[in-house]
């Protein structure tokens, strides 16, 4: 019983030092430092933009509603790369490469959806070159869209790989049991509930500043 004891102790040791040392991997500080970077960069836009308003004492852009209709679309972007990280710890292959594709697809059409904003924000004459506010509208909106353009690829990837590898019982294990690829999966889901999270701050600053 002592030996068991003993085997027991062992694995929790041996278990807590593999999730310490996965917590200081380089993947994670990386992700740390970009979500980090990406979150100053937002903030000091905000802030310019709250000064620049008041300073030239200028009626703020509406947003699109299709924007609005955005923030939808990448909550749900959300929810399916969440349903990924589900159906890839419970080894659910088909699920799994399901909740991939949605997910980019998903990702597509607030793509497409954005630049339909875009779009109307011409057609009612608001250019980029229009005022202060229109032009902080377009940088940071478009900022918003080239992070998840940085993202699109990283999804491809994984469903191509989904697809490719997860054929045979015994690569479907090699797959699922890939500690670096678990991770990888878990950094990648964080990033994207980041984007959401990020939009509809975006979306709330907007509408707020309209506000006063």
């Amino acid at each position: 019983m002592a030996r068991n004891l003993q085997n027991t102790t062992n694995e929790d040791a041996d278990s807590e030092y593999a999730a310490r040392r996965m917590a200081f991997h380089p993947y994670n500080i990386l992700m740390t430092l970009v979500l980090m970077g990406i979150t100053m960069l937002f903030i000091a836009f905000s802030a310019a933009y709250i000064y620049t308003r008041f300073q030239s004492n200028v009626p703020t852009i509406e947003v699109p509603n299709i924007f609005i209709l955005n923030t939808f679309v990448l909550l749900a972007s959300s929810f399916t790369i969440r349903w990924a990280n589900q159906s890839y710890q419970k080894d659910d292959t088909k699920k799994y490469q399901t909740a991939l594709l949605v997910t980019i697809v998903l990702t597509c059409l607030f793509m497409v959806l954005q630049m339909i904003g875009w779009q109307d924000l011409i057609h009612q004459e608001i250019l980029l070159a229009s005022s202060n506010m229109a032009s902080y509208l377009y940088v940071i909106s478009g900022l918003h869209f080239m992070h998840v353009i940085a993202g699109l690829p990283f999804l491809i990837l994984f469903y191509r790989a989904a697809l490719k590898k997860m054929k045979e019982p015994v690569s479907v294990l090699v797959y699922f049991s890939d500690p670096e690829k678990r991770l990888k999966l878990k950094l990648l889901t964080f990033y994207w509930h980041f984007l959401d999270a990020l939009w509809i701050y975006l979306i709330l600053f907007f509408l707020i500043n309209r506000l006063f």
